[in-house]
């Protein structure tokens, strides 16, 4: 599926569309992430990288890899 958005020019100075779309895909996968809607593989996939430069980037922004409900550890451990 292909995402269109629209960014204004001056959010997005020195960056190469390439870059921008690489780091809104992760920015989105933590997110969804956090919120427990991926599982830590889930958004590793997602954001396409593998999970220990997803956990990396998760640490860069303080965000938990393990404290994650049991339901999103289950759908890790199943698959």
């Amino acid at each position: 599926m292909q995402l269109i958005l629209e960014i204004p020019d001056q959010y997005i100075e020195g960056e190469n569309q390439h870059e921008l779309a690489q780091k809104v895909k992760l920015y989105a996968a933590m997110l969804m992430f956090q919120s427990s809607q991926l599982s830590r593989r889930e958004a590793s996939e997602f954001a396409g990288i593998n999970v220990f430069e997803f956990f990396e980037a998760c640490k860069e922004f303080n965000i938990s890899v393990l404290n994650v409900s049991s339901t999103v550890v289950e759908i890790d451990i199943s698959n």
